[in-house]
């Protein structure tokens, strides 16, 4: 059977190199550098990579095939990203304050459907591949993406991905990688569920750890938050659930899980681990076998129930449904109700449309939400109504919403059979439940096991999400949610050869006092000279690195080695300091008037916000009209899903002009200085009078 992309190879005359893909970077499989990540990334393209006969708009990259099993080969490209190029800006905070690399280098595996295709312009722009890292030439890097089969892939599992990026970045000596996990499964934030039930994030698993928290969470925040809420004792669940809807259905399945369980389930911590390492349902369909040989009085009662409620067809059909008319009546919405409506008719017109186009299926919630958006440009209006849009009937058509077999949330619409008949039928349904009747049968609840995930799910939403009266515990969940930054350190090991290895660093003093003050010194670059090497020898080193790995030093000469006190050029360096040690070194030519001097950017934002944040985190910010210091919308009382106002005054700067007015004029002086410093502002024009309104108590102004 031939293989597509070595088909390709043969039509391009190459011969292509073929590795393993489970044992490829394994040490000496197939090099075992030992030097710094700037020299192992040469020998890793030599040895082991094929360059392709095009460019990435002018970015040399190479290839590197893969053998997964006999049908399926992998191509994982390395492409270069030089200084001069610098195409693509990232969120890379985490490096923000090191100095500007010479080069990048981008680890990417496609997409399954583009194995065969040549790598397109935008290849660095695409958040669908199923790897892409980005190490810099210091040997500081991000893993940007990964996508395994339930992120879109046919063949490659997220785990192995993982094992082969955590191997590479092994192999090439890379210092530290960071992440910002965002990942989620069957919506349910896996730094939540994995921090509660191991402790880690699921990127833990290859050793990666807290880097920072977004909004002042400090790890000492993030490490009790992750002990509060896997030490919930579940006995304890369930009595502050008891008054609750929820109760009897969390008592049966922590039940049913304690039953299968070979251990005693006591915290949260152990219900979750367990359920997690149940891996298939027939795995699980055998214990319940085995624990129940005849069935209860219990489930044959539920067995009575479900035939009861399946004898009308047409009333199982509208038991779940409502009129979204009666759902946004009991809604506190900031939006009207025609408003509200007017956008469940566009969502419900654009899943007509692609029922008629498709013929069949529904529609992802993020396909609808911009379908929607061709007709409505409020996007928190839409989320709005899609999150209310489940079981609900809309003129004549229901909409459901449901997860489908590739695990993504999707939205399907059906007409109304009878509009007459059943939208009557439907009144008085929603009539029946509006009034407590005991001979009323209630809707069978899901029967615990019978899926895991869903189990989990619920298990997840109600007890650390949606806790009852627990200020606590959902402060713990929020700070968990809002570490989403981490990083995977490894630690420096000295090689067993002939060689002295030194971490060179700039003299802190050779850079502006602005730097100084703001940013910590850049990292020192690994260097190795002989063991016969003398003082000039490492300062030749040490230039030749700092040279080869920076922007702002490409002139840059080394003067002086600041821990070798008296010792003179000639000397050698052998017992004057032990391999593995940090040196700093003095010298000229640093090129401090560069733009190109942080990776975070020439700008240099003053934070300061209520919640302790001192530095950008990547959420969403503010900065005060006046100030000009940057702070949290969220923190200010402004939701992510509402558009930045035109002026914002922060609380400080409305002190310093008066008291803050909730329902009076501003003050005439004030205006002034709004008017004269923020002219252009949007919303405000060249008249006095246009300028009129009110501000909040987050300084937010209002129009009038």
């Amino acid at each position: 059977m031939s293989i597509p992309i070595l088909e390709t190879c043969r039509k391009r005359k190459r011969r292509p190199k073929l590795f393993g893909l489970h044992s490829f970077a394994e040490p000496g499989c197939p090099i075992n550098p030992t030097g710094p990540f700037r020299d192992n990334i040469r020998i890793f393209l030599k040895q082991c990579a094929e360059p392709e006969d095009y460019c990435v708009k002018g970015m040399p990259l190479w290839c590197t095939l893969l053998v997964r099993d006999k049908s399926c080969v992998v191509p994982l490209y390395t492409i270069e990203e030089v200084f001069g190029f610098l195409l693509i800006e990232f969120s890379i905070s985490c490096w923000g304050n090191h100095l500007v690399s010479k080069r990048k280098y981008h680890v990417v595996i496609p997409n399954d459907r583009d194995w065969n295709k040549p790598l397109e312009d935008n290849v660095l722009n695409i958040h669908s591949h199923l790897l892409h890292g980005l190490i810099h030439c210091n040997g500081f890097g991000h893993l940007l993406c990964i996508n395994g089969i339930e992120g879109g892939s046919k063949y490659l599992y997220g785990r192995e991905i993982m094992d082969l990026w955590d191997r590479i970045c092994e192999i090439l000596k890379a210092r530290k990688i960071s992440v910002e996990d965002a990942s989620k499964k069957h919506g349910m934030d896996l730094r939540l569920l994995h921090g509660v039930a191991y402790g880690h994030t699921w990127f833990g698993r290859w050793g990666y750890k807290f880097c920072r928290g977004s909004y002042g969470v400090s790890e000492e925040n993030y490490d009790r938050a992750i002990e509060i809420l896997s030490s919930q004792k579940l006995d304890k669940i369930i009595q502050d659930f008891s008054d609750r809807e929820q109760s009897r259905q969390i008592k049966c399945m922590v039940q049913h899980y304690r039953d299968l369980s070979e251990s005693q389930l006591v915290t949260i911590r152990d219900l979750f681990k367990f359920m997690l390492t149940i891996k298939s349902r027939s795995a699980l369909q055998k214990k319940i076998v085995a624990a129940t040989a005849a069935p209860s009085a219990s489930v044959q009662k539920n067995s009575i129930r479900i035939s009861f409620h399946k004898k009308d067809n047409s009333k199982e059909k509208y038991l779940r449904c409502k009129r979204f008319t009666s759902v946004i009546a009991h809604m506190d919405s900031r939006w009207p109700s025609k408003r509200l409506e007017f956008a469940a008719e566009v969502i419900v017109d654009a899943l007509k449309q692609h029922k008629s186009e498709v013929g069949h299926g529904g529609m992802t919630r993020q396909d609808l939400r911009d379908a929607a958006r061709m007709h409505i440009g409020d996007t928190g209006l839409l989320d709005y109504v899609l999150k209310s849009m489940n079981n609900v009937i809309v003129g004549c058509h229901i909409v459901r919403r449901g997860i489908n077999s590739a695990r993504v949330l999707e939205y399907t619409i059906d007409d109304v059979d009878n509009p007459v008949k059943d939208l009557k039928l439907l009144e008085a349904t929603e009539e029946i439940h509006q009034k407590p009747l005991p001979d009323l049968l209630p809707a069978p609840a899901p029967v615990p096991g019978t899926d895991v995930y869903n189990d989990v799910v619920y298990l997840y939403n109600n007890t650390l999400l949606n806790y009852p009266q627990s200020e606590l515990l959902e402060l713990a969940t929020q700070a968990v949610l809002d570490s989403k930054h981490f990083v995977k350190d490894r630690p420096f090991r000295d090689e067993d050869d002939q060689l002295l290895r030194f971490f060179c660093q700039v003299m802190p003093g050779l850079f502006d006092a602005e730097n100084m003050a703001t940013e910590t010194s850049p990292a020192g670059e690994l260097v190795m000279v002989p063991l016969h090497a003398t003082v000039f020898d490492l300062k030749q080193a040490a230039e030749k690195a700092l040279r080869d790995t920076y922007c702002i030093m490409d002139k840059f000469v080394v003067t002086e080695v600041d821990n070798l006190g008296e010792m003179e050029d000639r000397d050698v360096l052998f017992g004057a300091l032990e391999s593995g040690a940090e040196i700093l070194v003095r010298g000229s030519g640093i090129d401090l008037d560069s733009n190109l001097k942080h990776e975070g950017g020439a700008d240099n934002w003053i934070v300061r916000c209520e919640c302790g944040a001192r530095d950008d985190d990547g959420e969403r910010m503010i900065a005060c009209d006046i100030c000009e210091v940057w702070q949290h919308t969220r923190c200010c009382g402004i939701e992510d899903s509402e558009a930045v106002p035109p002026l914002f005054v922060c609380p400080g700067c409305c002190t310093s002009f008066g008291p803050p007015m909730t329902n009076s004029p501003l003050d005439f002086s004030f205006l002034m200085i709004c008017y004269w410093t923020r002219p252009l502002c949007m919303g405000w024009t060249t008249s006095m009078t246009t300028a009129l309104g009110y501000y909040n108590d987050h300084g937010v102004l209002a129009k009038d």
